[in-house]
């Protein structure tokens, strides 16, 4: 096989895609791992979705990551491997399979293995957990934590219909609620999550009183820019465990790599410390 023909080229699409520290992270592997390979950056249009996925396979990418705003309109235009991806109606991570552009969501899988990484010893099984925001980040936050039999989840949002729509798609165990009766049931929550935008740099304030919170819970927060976000600056200084967002951007990207370049690599304090230098800059 000649060198051309043996390197694969990924990329990542969105609009806008310049902020994604994607190529950060599997062009380190791809240099770690000695593997022919690259994986770029490519804006592309929401009015010119349906024809770059069309001919996908004329580009010469093996594969893609989907970013914001485009997750959920390319879960309808790809055939989704999973029953549980297509419940979500949102992929972040396509590959070609005999020909075909197939799909998948590994967003729930990062967000709990950083937590698992994060806390090994916080048992799930039978936890309270509070979700912050009922939009595209809480879905898979929702399907992640009750397969790994959280039982109670309380979904929490500014606006009260959508948080009961999406309570009502996922079923027994979500139980939707008002912004408003967020403290009173902090009281018995083992795991808050912030699945907003809240609090993301150039966003909106995230204010959520954490005092109710029991000295053991944990503070989850997707938002990686910052890193430390105000929410997890208030969790810290309560002596609670956090759980920021870089870790699940880290891990939801090892099921892809593995699938694209056929080696499933490893998440380490070296490839950690590149992405917050970038984050620092």
């Amino acid at each position: 096989m000649s060198a051309a023909s043996s390197h694969r080229r990924v990329a990542v699409i969105g609009y806008p895609v310049a902020h994604s520290r994607s190529p950060l992270i599997h062009n380190y592997w791809l240099k770690l791992y000695g593997i022919p390979g690259s994986y770029d950056r490519i804006e592309v249009a929401p009015a010119e979705l349906a024809a770059f996925i069309g001919n996908f396979a004329d580009q010469g990418l093996v594969g893609c990551n989907v970013t914001v705003p485009h997750k959920e309109q390319v879960a309808r235009l790809v055939r989704i491997v999973d029953s549980e991806t297509a419940r979500l109606g949102s992929v972040n991570t396509l590959w070609m399979e005999q020909g075909e552009l197939v799909a998948t969501s590994t967003d729930g899988y990062g967000f709990l293995q950083n937590l698992r990484s994060a806390a090994p010893d916080f048992a799930l099984e039978r936890q309270t957990a509070m979700i912050l925001g009922a939009g595209g980040a809480a879905r898979p936050v929702i399907a992640a934590l009750r397969s790994a039999g959280v039982e109670h989840i309380h979904l929490a949002n500014r606006t009260a219909a959508r948080a009961t729509t999406l309570a009502a798609e996922f079923g027994e165990g979500i139980h939707p609620i008002g912004w408003d009766a967020i403290p009173a049931l902090l009281e018995t929550t083992g795991l808050l999550v912030n699945a907003t935008s809240l609090g993301m740099e150039g966003g909106g304030p995230l204010f959520i009183d954490l005092s109710p919170l029991p000295s053991d819970a944990i503070v989850a927060d997707v938002v990686y820019v910052p890193l430390e976000t105000e929410l997890l600056l208030q969790a810290r200084a309560r002596g609670l465990r956090c759980v920021d967002g870089l870790g699940m951007l880290l891990h939801q990207a090892v099921p892809g790599f593995e699938r694209w370049f056929g080696r499933r690599p490893e998440v380490t304090p070296e490839l950690r410390a590149l992405l917050v230098r970038d984050l620092t800059r």
